[in-house]
Protein backbone atom coordinates (compact mmCIF):
# COMPACT_ATOMS: atom_id res chain seq x y z
CA UNK A 1 0.00 0.00 0.00
CA UNK A 2 2.51 2.27 0.47
CA UNK A 3 3.01 2.71 -3.38
CA UNK A 4 -0.42 2.79 -3.96
CA UNK A 5 -0.83 6.59 -5.05
CA UNK A 6 -4.69 6.57 -3.87
CA UNK A 7 -3.06 5.87 -0.10
CA UNK A 8 -2.61 9.04 2.13
CA UNK A 9 -0.84 6.87 4.90
CA UNK A 10 1.86 4.22 4.73
CA UNK A 11 2.85 1.38 6.91
CA UNK A 12 5.09 3.33 9.24
CA UNK A 13 2.35 5.18 9.77
CA UNK A 14 0.06 1.87 11.38
CA UNK A 15 2.64 0.85 12.85
CA UNK A 16 3.03 3.93 15.15
CA UNK A 17 -0.32 4.28 15.71
CA UNK A 18 -1.15 1.00 16.65
CA UNK A 19 1.91 1.00 18.98
CA UNK A 20 0.18 3.33 20.92
CA UNK A 21 -3.21 1.63 21.69
CA UNK A 22 -3.78 -0.92 24.17
CA UNK A 23 -6.22 -4.11 23.25
CA UNK A 24 -8.59 -5.04 25.47
CA UNK A 25 -12.13 -6.21 26.17
CA UNK A 26 -14.89 -6.40 23.58
CA UNK A 27 -16.60 -3.17 23.22
CA UNK A 28 -20.38 -3.23 25.11
CA UNK A 29 -21.99 -0.24 23.47
CA UNK A 30 -21.35 0.32 20.13
CA UNK A 31 -22.07 3.64 17.63
CA UNK A 32 -23.86 1.22 15.03
CA UNK A 33 -26.19 -0.64 17.34
CA UNK A 34 -29.29 0.57 15.44
CA UNK A 35 -27.90 -1.85 12.75
CA UNK A 36 -27.58 -4.64 14.64
CA UNK A 37 -30.72 -6.48 14.25
CA UNK A 38 -30.84 -6.48 10.76
CA UNK A 39 -26.81 -7.34 10.50
CA UNK A 40 -26.91 -10.25 12.84
CA UNK A 41 -28.62 -12.16 10.26
CA UNK A 42 -25.17 -12.64 8.05
CA UNK A 43 -23.23 -16.21 8.62
CA UNK A 44 -20.12 -14.52 7.67
CA UNK A 45 -18.50 -11.26 8.68
CA UNK A 46 -15.12 -9.63 6.90
CA UNK A 47 -13.48 -6.16 8.52
CA UNK A 48 -11.55 -4.32 6.29
CA UNK A 49 -8.87 -2.71 7.77
CA UNK A 50 -9.52 -4.83 10.35
CA UNK A 51 -6.63 -4.94 13.42
CA UNK A 52 -6.82 -6.53 15.78
CA UNK A 53 -10.58 -7.86 15.64
CA UNK A 54 -12.15 -5.70 18.07
CA UNK A 55 -15.39 -5.11 15.81
CA UNK A 56 -14.95 -8.78 14.56
CA UNK A 57 -14.94 -10.14 18.08
CA UNK A 58 -18.06 -8.14 18.87
CA UNK A 59 -20.09 -9.49 15.75
CA UNK A 60 -18.89 -13.22 16.98
CA UNK A 61 -20.57 -12.43 20.30
CA UNK A 62 -23.65 -11.27 18.66
CA UNK A 63 -23.95 -14.61 16.77
CA UNK A 64 -22.12 -14.70 13.29
CA UNK A 65 -19.50 -16.96 14.31
CA UNK A 66 -17.26 -17.02 11.24
CA UNK A 67 -15.42 -14.03 10.89
CA UNK A 68 -12.30 -12.50 9.22
CA UNK A 69 -10.13 -9.47 9.25
CA UNK A 70 -8.21 -8.07 6.45
CA UNK A 71 -5.47 -5.56 7.54
CA UNK A 72 -1.89 -4.82 5.73
CA UNK A 73 -0.62 -4.45 8.75
CA UNK A 74 -1.49 -7.46 11.11
CA UNK A 75 0.19 -9.21 14.15
CA UNK A 76 -1.28 -12.45 15.17
CA UNK A 77 0.25 -12.90 18.21
CA UNK A 78 -1.69 -9.79 19.69
CA UNK A 79 -4.59 -10.89 17.88
CA UNK A 80 -4.60 -14.36 19.42
CA UNK A 81 -3.76 -12.34 22.80
CA UNK A 82 -6.91 -10.61 22.34
CA UNK A 83 -8.83 -13.96 21.59
CA UNK A 84 -7.46 -15.15 25.16
CA UNK A 85 -8.70 -11.87 26.87
CA UNK A 86 -12.04 -11.92 25.81
CA UNK A 87 -12.84 -16.01 26.17
CA UNK A 88 -12.68 -16.58 22.79
CA UNK A 89 -11.78 -19.76 21.41
CA UNK A 90 -8.19 -19.90 19.41
CA UNK A 91 -8.36 -18.96 15.70
CA UNK A 92 -11.56 -17.96 15.98
CA UNK A 93 -10.82 -14.59 14.19
CA UNK A 94 -9.40 -15.20 10.71
CA UNK A 95 -7.00 -13.18 10.01
CA UNK A 96 -5.50 -12.19 6.18
CA UNK A 97 -2.30 -10.05 5.52
CA UNK A 98 -2.60 -8.20 2.70
CA UNK A 99 -2.88 -5.01 0.87
CA UNK A 100 -6.90 -4.71 0.56
CA UNK A 101 -5.99 -3.05 -3.01
CA UNK A 102 -4.26 -6.35 -4.60
CA UNK A 103 -6.78 -8.44 -2.57
CA UNK A 104 -8.78 -10.54 -4.62
CA UNK A 105 -11.03 -13.01 -3.14
CA UNK A 106 -14.14 -15.24 -4.52
CA UNK A 107 -15.01 -15.75 -1.17
CA UNK A 108 -18.05 -13.47 -0.67
CA UNK A 109 -19.60 -12.16 3.07
CA UNK A 110 -22.61 -11.86 4.35
CA UNK A 111 -21.14 -8.82 6.34
CA UNK A 112 -18.73 -6.74 4.78
CA UNK A 113 -17.87 -3.96 7.39
CA UNK A 114 -14.85 -0.96 8.16
CA UNK A 115 -14.90 1.39 10.34
CA UNK A 116 -12.40 4.31 10.47
CA UNK A 117 -10.30 3.24 6.97
CA UNK A 118 -12.51 4.93 3.57
CA UNK A 119 -11.10 7.99 4.76
CA UNK A 120 -7.42 7.24 4.62
CA UNK A 121 -7.63 7.12 0.43
CA UNK A 122 -8.16 9.45 -2.55
CA UNK A 123 -10.53 7.74 -4.47
CA UNK A 124 -13.37 7.12 -1.91
CA UNK A 125 -15.81 5.72 -4.68
CA UNK A 126 -12.52 2.75 -5.37
CA UNK A 127 -12.42 2.07 -1.60
CA UNK A 128 -16.27 1.43 -1.49
CA UNK A 129 -16.61 -0.18 -4.71
CA UNK A 130 -14.16 -2.54 -3.19
CA UNK A 131 -16.16 -3.36 -0.16
CA UNK A 132 -19.35 -3.89 -2.66
CA UNK A 133 -17.48 -6.39 -4.40
CA UNK A 134 -16.94 -8.47 -1.18
CA UNK A 135 -20.68 -8.57 -0.77
CA UNK A 136 -22.71 -12.13 -1.14
CA UNK A 137 -25.75 -12.41 -2.83
CA UNK A 138 -27.92 -10.97 0.07
CA UNK A 139 -25.18 -9.28 1.33
CA UNK A 140 -25.18 -6.10 3.92
CA UNK A 141 -22.78 -3.30 3.77
CA UNK A 142 -21.79 -1.07 6.80
CA UNK A 143 -19.41 1.73 7.04
CA UNK A 144 -17.97 4.35 9.38
CA UNK A 145 -16.54 7.31 9.06
CA UNK A 146 -14.95 9.82 11.81
CA UNK A 147 -16.86 13.03 11.29
CA UNK A 148 -13.75 15.43 11.24
CA UNK A 149 -15.96 18.46 9.64
CA UNK A 150 -17.06 19.86 12.64
CA UNK A 151 -16.17 20.86 15.89
CA UNK A 152 -14.13 17.56 15.93
CA UNK A 153 -11.94 18.44 13.05
CA UNK A 154 -11.82 21.79 14.52
CA UNK A 155 -9.89 19.97 17.94
CA UNK A 156 -7.70 17.67 15.79
CA UNK A 157 -6.65 20.63 13.56
CA UNK A 158 -5.45 22.84 16.73
CA UNK A 159 -3.68 19.74 18.60
CA UNK A 160 -3.42 17.31 15.99
CA UNK A 161 -2.75 18.40 12.78
CA UNK A 162 -0.10 15.74 11.45
CA UNK A 163 -3.67 12.91 12.49
CA UNK A 164 -6.00 15.28 10.51
CA UNK A 165 -3.83 15.18 7.74
CA UNK A 166 -3.78 11.66 7.36
CA UNK A 167 -7.67 11.90 6.31
CA UNK A 168 -9.51 12.34 3.43
CA UNK A 169 -12.16 15.34 4.57
CA UNK A 170 -13.79 14.87 1.09
CA UNK A 171 -15.00 11.41 2.02
CA UNK A 172 -16.64 12.79 5.34
CA UNK A 173 -19.43 15.26 2.91
CA UNK A 174 -22.74 13.50 3.24
CA UNK A 175 -23.64 14.50 -0.34
CA UNK A 176 -20.37 13.09 -1.93
CA UNK A 177 -21.02 9.59 0.03
CA UNK A 178 -24.91 9.78 -1.58
CA UNK A 179 -23.55 10.37 -5.02
CA UNK A 180 -21.35 7.60 -5.16
CA UNK A 181 -23.54 5.11 -3.49
CA UNK A 182 -25.91 5.78 -5.90
CA UNK A 183 -24.08 4.10 -8.67
CA UNK A 184 -24.01 0.62 -7.08
CA UNK A 185 -27.20 -1.38 -7.36
CA UNK A 186 -27.83 -1.74 -3.44
CA UNK A 187 -31.01 -1.24 -1.45
CA UNK A 188 -32.53 -0.08 1.60
CA UNK A 189 -29.08 3.14 1.57
CA UNK A 190 -28.88 4.79 4.43
CA UNK A 191 -26.09 7.31 5.22
CA UNK A 192 -26.16 9.75 7.95
CA UNK A 193 -24.36 10.62 11.18
CA UNK A 194 -24.62 8.53 14.18
CA UNK A 195 -23.41 8.53 17.65
CA UNK A 196 -24.02 11.29 20.75
CA UNK A 197 -21.18 13.94 20.51
CA UNK A 198 -17.46 12.96 21.51
CA UNK A 199 -14.50 14.48 20.85
CA UNK A 200 -10.94 13.11 20.41
CA UNK A 201 -7.37 12.79 20.25
CA UNK A 202 -5.25 9.81 19.24
CA UNK A 203 -3.76 8.11 22.13
CA UNK A 204 -0.26 9.51 21.06
CA UNK A 205 2.52 10.44 23.34
CA UNK A 206 2.56 14.12 22.32
CA UNK A 207 -1.02 14.14 22.80
CA UNK A 208 -1.07 13.37 26.40
CA UNK A 209 -0.72 17.15 27.78
CA UNK A 210 -3.76 17.90 26.31
CA UNK A 211 -6.02 14.53 27.30
CA UNK A 212 -7.91 16.66 30.01
CA UNK A 213 -8.77 19.22 28.15
CA UNK A 214 -10.39 17.54 25.18
CA UNK A 215 -11.98 15.06 27.58
CA UNK A 216 -13.63 18.24 29.45
CA UNK A 217 -14.63 19.47 26.35
CA UNK A 218 -16.15 16.23 24.91
CA UNK A 219 -18.54 16.09 28.38
CA UNK A 220 -19.34 19.34 27.88
CA UNK A 221 -20.58 18.57 23.96
CA UNK A 222 -22.88 15.99 25.41
CA UNK A 223 -25.03 18.94 26.85
CA UNK A 224 -26.07 19.21 23.32
CA UNK A 225 -26.95 15.90 21.38
CA UNK A 226 -27.59 17.87 18.46
CA UNK A 227 -27.46 15.02 15.56
CA UNK A 228 -24.99 17.35 12.32
CA UNK A 229 -22.45 17.47 11.05
CA UNK A 230 -21.25 19.98 13.72
CA UNK A 231 -20.98 17.55 16.71
CA UNK A 232 -21.80 14.20 15.67
CA UNK A 233 -18.97 12.04 15.79
CA UNK A 234 -19.39 9.43 12.78
CA UNK A 235 -21.34 9.05 9.87
CA UNK A 236 -22.87 5.73 9.03
CA UNK A 237 -23.10 4.13 5.54
CA UNK A 238 -25.57 1.21 5.46
CA UNK A 239 -27.03 -1.10 2.51
CA UNK A 240 -27.78 -3.94 0.92
CA UNK A 241 -27.12 -6.19 -1.64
Amino acid sequence: MENNTNNITDQSHWKAYWKNYQFDKVPRKVVFKKFMPRLSSGKSFIEIGGFPGIFAAYFYKHGIKDITVLDFYMNTDIVRKFEHINDLPENTIQCIDTDFFNFSSERKYDVVFSSGFIEHFQNTKDVIARHVNLLSENGQLLILIPNFLGLNGKIQKWLDKENLNSHNLNSMEISYLKNIIKSFDLHDVSIDYVGKPILWLEPKPENRRFKKIVKMLSYASKFFPIKGKFLSPFIAIYARK
